[in-house]
């Protein structure tokens, strides 16, 4: 089979979705490799190193390839260049793609990694959302760090004591452990919060402090039903209340806040409104990690850094993990390798399982149908 890796088109996308390393082994397996000229160069994998692997360079990878692997779907054109009958595997923000019928006229058989059921154990190599997250989580405090113009960590000078930062996380999954992780590490005093209970063992195993929220028996319960699914909870109005008050104390407090919350299929929970941001200190600063879908900070908008009147920097940065190309490639070219290799069968031949429950999970367009069923 001849699989093909374009290159990327979508505006600051510099991450590529094969390696040399993952090349190696699908030739190894048996496949031949077609990579679009300079489509690894942004991530710091040029065209000899490919072509040492044995993958050969052209200038279409769509032609001829029965298999597309990428990062970000197919747009517009590029849709128009795959082969009939052909499959591509990548993240199509399946919720919000618009082209999902074009796909389907083009008997495209479309697999969206986002999908991907987090609580199976045998997906959790393949997983893209938390790979791509941790990195981000990580990058997302250096760049915060690179905006605030004081110190992180103590200090004890001739000249006088610097002060620690004080950094806020919201959202607690794989991006805000991350985060925290390297908050800390840098010398910071870390707060969090997250709408799951069960992140507070988490966030104290880190270091961090845990902003409690006061919760009845019923919403003790439906978070932990949610839990259990990977995703968060969608709370009472009195547990909303609760949460916005501390929240509001600790953020107009804070010199760094990060905000980490995304909801599958919907736009990004609001976690700080303006009337918060009004009360922090000149200087302070704030990164929405959820900008592209919508922001958890009022008065974020995406690819802006955003000044308000009384001094507090709003970084809008979107795709962080493309500002980290080199590894982000590494890794979800890893997990792409490995869900790819559950579409060959014992005999190496390539088959779509509808019944296999990772790739019925993932299937959203197939037989000139749109398999995707939203909201």
């Amino acid at each position: 089979m001849q699989i093909g890796i374009p290159a990327e088109t979508a505006r600051g996308e510099n991450r590529v979705a094969a390696t040399p390393e993952t090349v190696k082994k699908l030739i190894n397996a048996g496949h031949s490799v077609v990579i679009e000229r300079n489509a690894g160069v942004k991530a710091a994998y040029i065209n000899d190193a490919y072509v040492q692997v044995g993958a050969k360079i052209v200038d279409d990878a769509y032609l001829d390839s029965q298999l597309i692997l990428k990062v970000r779907a197919p747009q517009d054109d590029e849709i128009q260049k795959l082969s009939k009958k052909s499959t591509v595997v990548a993240m199509f923000d399946p919720y919000r793609n618009t082209e999902l019928e074009h796909f389907a006229n083009q008997q495209v058989s479309a697999f969206a990694l986002e999908l991907l059921p987090r609580t199976l154990s045998r997906a959790q190599n393949m997983d893209v959302l938390s790979s791509q997250a941790n990195l981000a989580g990580y990058k997302s405090v250096l760049l915060a760090a690179t905006e605030y113009q004081r110190m992180f960590p103590m200090l004890m000078t001739a000249a006088g004591t610097v002060k620690p930062a004080r950094v806020v996380i919201m959202g607690v999954g794989v991006a805000g452990l991350q985060a925290i992780a390297t908050a800390k590490r840098l010398g910071a005093i870390v707060e969090a919060t997250d709408l799951r209970p069960t992140a507070k063992d988490q966030v104290e195993s880190l270091g961090g402090k845990w902003l409690d929220v006061p919760m009845s028996e019923d919403e003790q319960q439906r978070a932990a039903d949610a839990a259990k699914n990977g995703y968060g909870w969608m709370p009472g109005e009195q547990y909303i209340k609760d949460q916005a008050a501390i929240v509001d104390k600790a953020v107009a407090n804070a010199d760094i806040v990060i905000t980490t919350a995304l909801l599958p299929g919907r736009d990004a929970p609001r976690l700080i409104k303006a009337e918060t941001i009004a009360k922090m200190k000149p200087g302070s600063v704030v990164l929405d990690m959820a900008v592209e879908t919508g922001g958890n900070v009022e008065g974020s908008r995406c690819n802006e850094t955003v000044t308000t009147e009384n001094g507090v920097k709003i970084l809008g940065i979107p795709n962080i993990p493309s500002t980290v190309a080199t590894e982000a490639s590494a890794l979800y070219a890893r997990n792409v390798f490995n869900f790819i290799e559950t579409l060959f069968d014992s005999e190496k031949h390539f088959s779509i399982n509808e019944e296999d429950e990772i790739q019925k999970a993932l299937l959203i367009t197939h037989g000139g149908q749109v398999l995707l069923k939203r909201g």
